[in-house]
């Protein structure tokens, strides 16, 4: 099963959630080599990137010329969310996605992101004048609703359809859940129903059972992953090749998994600097050795080492040796490597 956003193939229909500070561009390149339909970038505020506020462009290296990659843009004013779609069209984006389902404070008290739900007409101009800024397919993120008293994600839904939204994306909760409780995926079935569009179905799907039961109940033509690719970039591909048959990815193990790891390190401390590189991967690095199991002491003194040299040093020992005794080749293989 597959779709078409423009130029773009959702082959097959799962993508990868855009997670401010975890989708960067070394984090998308990575779940990309191992196969997934659709990359969606860190959500970008609109005037900011416009104005080019310090640090924005550099933060949001979108990939936006990348294959198989969407730009994800947020705001308020429909003067500024044209003008940053036009700029990630003109910088080579295939698919531009509008965020309306971020539930953070800082975000909603900017009467952004999911707070659009409560103000529906407003948030149909700016989808109408981002649709009416570029050529390229536009596509929205949202929940469920703001909260239980306002479930309008149909709604809302079928007016950015008629608007000339191409696919949508419904996380199953509303806003006043945040990521409390669990994902309604059945509930995503009413949005669905309303839509000729494709639906892609999100919130807590986590590996290949998850993502069956949300398509059976969601009746979706997708899905889309967030926290669940923590610590393990090949899910989306895995779950891909379980459900639609694409090829099955080599999930790497023993010194495989050390060299996969070191990789991404070196490539966030490049994209970052050292500074922020040291305090950025610390995440990244902490949900790679829950997977390994890593032993505590081991653990924190990965997660405080002050120089990258230091950190790849002790990698082998933390995600061969400090694991348990079904992970991949022994710590001697590792250190061989």
């Amino acid at each position: 099963m597959s779709f078409t956003l423009g130029s773009t193939s959702l082959t097959p229909p799962i993508a990868l959630a855009p997670m401010a500070g975890i989708t960067d561009r070394p984090f998308r390149d990575l779940v990309r080599s191992f196969g997934a339909g659709l990359m969606v970038s860190e959500m970008v505020a609109s005037q900011e990137m416009v104005q080019a506020k310090p640090g924005v462009r550099e933060r949001a290296e979108l990939s936006a010329d990348v294959e198989n990659t969407a730009v994800q843009i947020a705001g308020r004013d429909a003067y500024w969310m044209a003008e940053a779609a036009r700029q990630v069209e003109s910088r080579g984006a295939k698919v531009i996605d509008i965020n309306m389902g971020c539930p953070a404070k800082k975000v909603t008290n900017g009467y952004s992101g999911s707070a659009l739900l409560k103000t529906p007409d407003h948030a149909l101009s700016l989808i109408e004048a981002v649709v009416a800024a570029v050529s390229v397919p536009v596509t929205l993120k949202t929940r469920l609703g703001w909260d239980d008293n306002s479930l309008n994600a149909a709604d809302v839904a079928r007016r950015a359809q008629d608007a000339g939204v191409q696919m949508v994306t419904i996380h199953g909760r509303t806003r006043c859940q945040f990521y409390k409780g669990t994902a309604d995926w059945k509930a995503i079935a009413a949005v669905k129903a309303a839509l000729d569009v494709p639906l892609l179905a999100n919130g807590d799907i986590v590996d290949t059972a998850t993502a069956r039961t949300a398509l059976a109940q969601s009746g979706a033509d997708g899905v889309m992953i967030g926290r669940g690719v923590q610590g393990k970039p090949w899910l989306l591909a895995e779950v891909a090749h379980d459900i639609w048959g694409s090829a099955a990815p080599e999930v790497p193990t023993g010194s495989d998994l050390v060299q996969m790891v070191s990789a991404h390190y070196e490539a966030m401390i490049a994209f970052y600097g050292t500074d922020l590189g040291l305090r950025v991967a610390r995440k990244h690095l902490g949900w790679y050795m829950d997977e390994a199991a890593t032993a505590s002491p081991l653990r924190r003194e990965v997660l405080t080492a002050k120089a990258p040299k230091t950190v790849l040093q002790l990698l082998p020992d933390a995600l061969i040796g400090g694991a348990g005794p079904d992970r991949g080749p022994d710590l001697a293989a590792g250190q061989a490597a």
